[in-house]
């Protein structure tokens, strides 16, 4: 036998080998499929949960207010209390007990607030620039006349001045049936602005000038001064203060604490209201932007 034909045979193939690589397969694409269920599936509506004694929301008729809001124009007490009234099921709306919070009335509707019908009123604002001599005080027995007097005429409603002046205190002073801004104005909390001008018995030392710019704590109340000046082109005993609070007494207090004994006190502003074109002893109701900056203040 041939040897070439046993090397042959041994082979096991006639094949001829080939050194070329083959062709690297495509990599499949790494995007997940589109499933049924994925392509149908809708989506989820969200779900109202109503709160407890809340009335369903709709939209208000330009006749209709909210029940606090109602009784709060009435002058029965502020929004908020009235909020309590409604949940202890103190108020009827024609005879019915309403509890639900944001009930909405119309002016038609009879409203029974703790036994009494409420008549639900505008709220007025009135600004007076108060002359000395006349009291925000109530008594009987006051020998000053009341400040009331000076507002006789402005309105049938019945109003009460924003905070309290003693017959020696001049300036503004506002007036309204609005029960909310009253109190709002009686908070320590509140944020608005008011400027005094304060005539002294004697010269203010510039040190204890210092000391009431720098603040101070009297009866136990920490009282914060926004500023204080010498009034321009007057006496070292005339003084510019400027505070938080609209409580008169504050004011009286500051000086004495150093004391000075106050002549006269006259508030000069008040929230961003002045007394410009309001002579003295003379009232104007405010116009639709001061009550809108009155509110936000």
């Amino acid at each position: 036998m041939n040897n070439k034909e046993g090397n042959n045979k041994r082979s096991g193939s006639s094949r001829p080998s080939s050194n070329k690589s083959k062709p690297a397969m495509a990599k499949r694409s790494q995007k997940p499929k589109k499933t049924e269920t994925a392509a149908k599936a809708k989506p989820v509506e969200e779900v109202v949960v109503k709160k407890p004694n809340q009335a369903p929301k709709r939209q208000k008729a330009a006749d209709e207010l909210r029940l606090n809001k109602y009784i709060s124009n009435s002058g029965a007490c502020s929004r908020r209390d009235a909020d309590i009234y409604i949940q202890s099921g103190n108020v009827k709306v024609n005879g019915i007990p309403v509890t639900e919070m944001g009930y909405l009335v119309k002016l038609t509707d009879v409203v029974n607030f703790d036994g009494a019908i409420l008549i639900p009123e505008k709220k007025v604002y009135i600004l007076l620039n108060k002359p000395k001599n006349f009291t925000t005080a109530m008594e009987e027995h006051e020998e000053h006349r009341n400040v009331l007097e000076l507002l006789r005429g402005a309105t049938t409603s019945k109003i009460a001045p924003v905070g309290r002046m003693d017959k020696n205190t001049t300036g503004l002073l506002l007036f309204t049936n609005d029960t909310d801004m009253i109190r709002k104005f009686g908070l320590p909390s509140q944020k608005s602005s008011k400027i005094y001008q304060v005539s002294l018995d004697k010269n203010l030392k510039f040190e204890d000038l210092e000391k009431i710019q720098k603040g101070m704590t009297i009866d136990g109340h920490k009282v914060a001064v926004e500023e204080v000046s010498y009034i321009e082109k007057e006496p070292k005993s005339e003084v510019g203060l400027k505070l938080k609070s609209s409580n008169v007494k504050v004011v009286r207090s500051i000086f004495e604490h150093f004391d000075y004994d106050v002549l006269r006190i006259d508030r000069v502003a008040f929230a961003g209201l002045t007394k410009k074109n309001l002579p003295r002893g003379n009232f104007r109701v405010l116009t639709e932007q001061e009550i809108i900056n009155l509110k936000n203040a």
